[in-house]
């Protein structure tokens, strides 16, 4: 019953329409996979954000913050405790050249509207499939671009619920590393510095990156995106390729085709499917290469 005394509190902090009990995460998630959470809650304002991760840390219940979902793997047994997603928290903004999110919106809509905007300086952002929140914390990139390059700063909440206003250089970003995902932190929003730019060029920009990534990453099945880091002085998509497991996998995943760095559902997997096809890999290529390949997905919850 523990579970629904925890729903019966929160509604007291978040609307009662916004919490869940034994909600299916594969619902939420980019893999369509993962089972169901104790509690799933959606707070519409920045203060019960705060409330929520006051009352789960004051009652030392399990946290798990869920972005949109891209760059996570939820195991078939689904997640104790707290589920918590910040999609309701979707507000852009543009202030002159700077442009401010909060933590749910998309971090390809915010790249949309600098474009609208005439700035410059967001088009790597444009297929990133993940959140503004989920972007800071593992300082998301693609094609020569990456949020270190234009952040200002980012309001976030310490796992106790206080809030902190972080500069650049305190966020500590590197390859797929800040401060906020090795403290725990969660994102309320940030601040994005760009510059005044040619539409036309931008647009081209966009639409050039656009092509390249619908040419070669496999869109059409649900994956968490890129598996692996980028491991020093290779590409995980090469190695992988080299090492002939491109169409193998377990159940229904299995590595794709069309970008050996992806890992798809085919429509049937669990996550059981999905996690045992990311070793396989893992096991192969070291065995092949010697090298460890490091897991960009985070992997979540019980078998």
């Amino acid at each position: 019953m523990t579970m629904q005394k925890w729903a019966k509190d929160l509604a007291q902090i978040v609307n009662p329409n916004n919490i869940k009990t034994n909600e299916l995460l594969k619902k939420y998630t980019m893999t369509k996979l993962g089972g169901a959470a104790d509690v799933f809650v959606m707070p519409e304002t920045e203060k019960e954000a705060q409330a929520v991760v006051k009352y789960a840390y004051d009652s030392n219940i399990p946290l798990l913050m869920l972005g949109n979902g891209s760059n996570m793997v939820v195991r078939d047994g689904g997640v104790r405790g707290i589920v918590i997603t910040f999609a309701n928290l979707d507000e852009i903004r543009v202030e002159g050249t700077r442009i401010y999110a909060q933590s749910g919106a998309l971090i390809k809509d915010v790249s949309k509207i600098a474009a609208n905007k005439c700035l410059t300086g967001f088009e790597f952002a444009c297929g990133i499939p993940g959140s503004v929140g989920g972007a800071m914390a593992m300082n998301a990139g693609a094609y020569g671009g990456e949020i270190k390059d234009i952040i200002i700063s980012s309001t976030v909440l310490t796992k106790e619920g206080e809030i902190l206003v972080l500069s650049k250089d305190e966020l500590d970003l590197r390859y797929r590393h800040s401060i906020i995902s090795q403290e725990g932190y969660y994102v309320l929003s940030s601040l994005f510095q760009l510059e005044e730019g040619d539409k036309a060029e931008i647009d081209e920009k966009i639409a050039d990156l656009t092509f390249k990534r619908e040419s070669k990453q496999p869109l059409e099945y649900p994956s968490a995106g890129s598996v692996f880091k980028r491991p020093p002085g290779y590409f995980a998509g090469k190695l992988i390729q080299d090492s002939g497991l491109q169409g193998k996998g377990v159940g229904g995943a299995e590595v794709s085709t069309k970008h050996a760095g992806f890992i798809i559902n085919k429509g049937d997997a669990t996550a059981s499917d999905y996690i045992q096809t990311i070793e396989m890999v893992r096991n192969v290529v070291k065995d092949k290469y010697g090298v460890d390949l490091e897991l960009e997905v985070k992997i979540v919850g019980e078998d």
